[in-house]
């Protein structure tokens, strides 16, 4: 068998490996099993790829292409090993920014090594050539956007730019204006090739992929991400088509469209209109929320285990601010602590609670927090009326009522956990701060609402001593 036959049997491979991939990731139970069957189908494309390549390049590239291996897995084995699940959804971000670039690089050296030579200089066939102009086009466009799009993702996500939307005048006409100046300079590229054309496609696809991101606000952030992934395995198939690669077409498909899918199915969660999101916002006005005003009443660690003592059920919601002081282990074992006690502990978990999606549920099983007891929002909310007391560990918009009862609001629309329901509400915060969309939260003022300051990690093992 040929190497090329042996690449295309070991294709066929990764990309069923994909598709595993995929399916195990879509439950708790089979993650693990999941991302096994994911790093598998990497290692076999990439192992073929170089064999595939070693039959007709020298052996000094081969090493060369070995050695970019060798420092890129480093490099990704590092950053996977030091980054804090806090650092999760900004690292990937900045990831698929690099798929991305990727896709531009792979954009323009296919211009260099076809259009740039003229049809004489190229084995393209005279017929193709206008096909392969296009996807030249198509390829550097959608690799651009992704790029910077990802970079102001990562941006946002990390601190490094502020979380409210960009609303410069016209914004949505320049999206319009942008897609447009794309459509025209493809056709005049595949007309007649040229270096200028080349350089206004790839700033215009820059600026666009900055903007469209730049237009949407942090709480709107775990969409993006969901939907650069997309974007990214968009990418990777118009490089595919480019490098003639059939496992980059497939594989590209599958991520681009269960990235589209997943940013869906959150619209749906947060009320929100998938086009309107992946148009950079377009329609959505931002809105002012109505001034809150009251006083908070502040709680000891012993009077929530108090509380805690005498409650019949239990619900706890996490958000980021649980992932930042990195309380999920101590959460477990209060879970673990009432359960014996014969309380009912269950958690209540929003769709985009944290910055990424299913972040939540990642801390929880790694603090082996039973799968049974995590319930999505729509599976606890209904109950939250009859729970005795709710704990809100480092939540915010995601149990703000003026998302049901201020249309003014930012999050107006989006379905929030009706916390407030319960007969005692406990929130963990470090401050009375906003949370990461700005809003106040009406919440914090509520007869039934308690607050307890401070690091949330300190403090569940304050709680649990008091126990």
């Amino acid at each position: 068998m040929s190497a090329g036959a042996a690449a295309t049997a070991a294709y066929v491979v990764a990309a069923l490996l994909t598709v595993m991939s995929l399916a195990g990731l879509s439950r708790h139970e089979t993650a693990r099993s999941g991302v096994a069957y994911g790093i598998a189908g990497m290692a076999v494309a990439l192992v073929a790829t170089v064999v595939m390549v070693a039959e007709s390049v020298s052996a000094g590239a081969v090493a060369l292409l070995a050695v970019a291996m060798v420092v890129g897995g480093g490099i990704g084995l590092w950053r996977a090993r030091v980054v804090e699940m806090t650092g999760m959804p900004e690292l990937i971000a900045l990831l698929h920014s690099f798929v991305g670039l990727a896709a531009v690089l792979v954009g323009w050296n296919g211009y260099l090594e076809v259009e740039a030579v003229g049809p004489a200089q190229t084995t393209v066939a005279p017929d193709l050539l206008a096909i392969h102009s296009v996807e030249v086009g198509i390829g550097v466009f959608i690799g651009a956007v992704t790029f910077t799009g990802s970079l102001v993702a990562y941006g946002k996500l990390s601190g490094r730019m502020k979380s409210r939307p960009l609303t410069l005048p016209g914004k949505n006409a320049l999206n319009l204006g942008a897609l447009v100046a794309f459509a025209a300079l493809t056709v005049g590229f595949t007309v007649a090739p040229s270096l200028g054309l080349m350089i206004a496609i790839t700033a215009v696809a820059l600026a666009l992929g900055w903007h469209l991101v730049a237009s949407i606000g942090g709480g709107d952030m775990p969409v993006v991400v969901s939907m650069l992934n997309s974007y990214s395995g968009w990418a990777a198939a118009a490089s595919g088509f480019l490098l003639d690669n059939t496992l980059l077409i497939v594989t590209g498909a599958l991520v681009g469209s269960s990235g589209a899918y997943l940013s869906y199915v959150m619209c749906q969660a947060m009320n929100r209109s998938f086009l309107s999101v992946i148009a950079g916002g377009f329609g959505v006005e931002s809105g002012t929320a109505a001034a809150v005003e009251g006083e908070h009443r502040e709680v000891s660690a012993e009077e929530v285990a108090a509380m805690l003592g005498d409650a019949s059920s239990v619900v706890i919601v996490p958000g980021y601010g649980m992932a930042v002081a990195q309380a999920q282990y101590p959460v477990a074992d209060l879970t673990r602590r009432l359960t014996d006690r014969g309380v009912e502990v269950r958690f209540g978990i929003h769709p985009v609670a944290g910055r990424l999606p299913g972040h939540m549920n990642v801390l929880l099983a790694e603090a082996k927090v039973p799968y049974d007891i995590v319930l999505e929002m729509d599976e606890i909310n209904d109950d939250l009326a009859s729970t005795s007391v709710v704990l809100v560990i480092g939540a915010n918009d995601t149990v703000n009522p003026a998302a049901m009862e201020d249309p003014a609001s930012p999050i107006a629309g989006m379905p929030v956990l009706r916390v407030w329901e319960a007969k005692d509400v406990v929130v963990f915060k470090r401050s009375m701060a906003v949370g990461y969309a700005g809003v106040q939260n009406p919440l914090f003022f509520r007869e039934n609402t308690s607050m307890i300051f401070g690091d949330a990690k300190a403090r569940v093992e304050d709680i649990l001593k008091a126990l």
